[in-house]
């Protein structure tokens, strides 16, 4: 805008210039043309050829328009462009540190209540017993306790003496000072503990196990979870009836190394009190599922009373639907026995039926002898 109006100023003005020119050529020609010459020599030094010495101007007043100058022209200045607007982005708040309070290290009460389902009185005729409540001290691990996750295994015994892994797992756990026990390795006796875990029934093959424990007089200690106890009372009744070690196996059967110190501790509770309202009898000893452990689920275990019993002697043989024949289970198992060892086996495979008293007796002929986990002298 400032530039066109310094353009029509300029205009304007050069207009009044000339109007003022036209007037001074028509004051001009009212005089008459002008009757002197006005000359102007300036000395160059040479000669000519009419002989003068200096050069001449003439100036017409006439025919010389008088020069008009032109009014500075104005330059604008420069249009300063404004920087981009940066826009910031939008402050983000912080979202407000929330300080907890530090894990609690008091006790915690577990509670599993339990109806009793025999009308009053117990599946095996003993006087029905009173729940009890347990007391998880440092719930929250404060002390630090290992909690890395073992992947419990046991290595193939052979030539009458355990795998190392058997002897590195029970060093293990008698650095706990816990009550643990993987394999007798302190009698020096030609020991064996004969185990079983019952997940479920499988046909008629506990009873079977039963009947060939009676026949060759053999103690055993049986494994069982909430869903075994609730769907075969007549079968646990006739266990502890029979003198037989019915241990727990928890609730829900959990990898243990996964749940709090309270969740397992609720997963003991509830078969104990069920056992005790139920049974009449109190489980004093504990498998781990699957045998995962950690320094941390042992200790609570033993710290609600329970031992924990783990095994130095098995075999694939859980699955009823890939069994691998009478002779090779029964080999399996023969080859693998050393004093000392705490033998796995399970309820649900029919090999383990069929080799049962062929096993026992072939450990007997060999100096063995089968005692129950009762009579293991080091209990702590």
């Amino acid at each position: 805008m400032r530039r066109i109006i310094y353009v029509l100023l300029s205009v304007i003005i050069a207009a009044s210039l000339a109007a003022c020119v036209r007037s001074d050529e028509k004051q001009h020609d009212t005089a008459g043309p002008a009757d002197t010459t006005v000359k102007a020599e300036e000395t160059t030094g040479e000669d000519t050829t009419d002989g003068k010495t200096t050069d001449e101007v003439t100036t017409d007043a006439d025919t010389t328009a008088p020069v008009t100058t032109a009014p500075p022209v104005t330059t604008a200045p420069p249009v300063t462009t404004a920087p981009p607007v940066t826009t910031s982005p939008p402050v983000t708040t912080a979202p407000p540190v929330v300080t907890y309070p530090p894990a609690s290290s008091d006790p915690v009460r577990i509670t599993y209540p339990v109806s009793n389902v025999c009308g009053g009185s117990t599946f095996t005729g003993l006087p029905t017993l009173a729940t009890v409540e347990y007391t998880v001290n440092d719930p929250y691990n404060a002390r630090g306790l290992s909690k890395t996750r073992v992947p419990f295994s046991y290595g193939v015994a052979s030539g009458g003496a355990p795998h190392s892994i058997t002897v590195n797992n029970q060093a293990t756990f008698d650095s706990y000072g816990t009550n643990a026990l993987a394999w007798d390795n302190k009698s020096g006796e030609k020991v064996l503990y004969l185990t079983f875990d019952c997940g479920y029934k499988y046909s008629n093959l506990t009873e079977r196990i039963l009947d060939t424990l009676k026949e060759k007089n053999v103690p055993a200690a049986f494994f069982c979870t909430m869903t075994y106890l609730d769907d075969e009372p007549a079968e646990i009744a006739r266990m502890i009836n029979e003198g037989h070690i019915v241990g727990n196996h928890s609730v829900t059967h959990p990898d243990c190394t996964t749940v709090s110190r309270e969740k397992l501790a609720w997963e003991l509770l509830g078969v104990h009190n069920y056992m005790r309202v139920n049974f009449g009898y109190t489980p004093k000893y504990f498998r781990f599922p699957t045998g995962a452990f950690s320094e941390d689920t042992v200790e609570l275990v033993n710290s609600v009373g329970y031992r924990s019993v783990f095994w130095s002697v098995a075999y694939a043989d859980w699955d009823p639907q890939n069994q691998q024949g009478v002779e090779s289970a029964y080999s399996q198992v023969t080859s693998r026995l050393h004093p000392g060892a705490v033998i796995l086996l399970h309820s649900t495979s029919p090999d383990n039926a069929d080799i049962l008293g062929r096993v026992i007796d072939y450990a007997r002929s060999c100096g063995y002898e089968f005692r129950s986990l009762d009579e293991y002298g080091y209990w702590k």
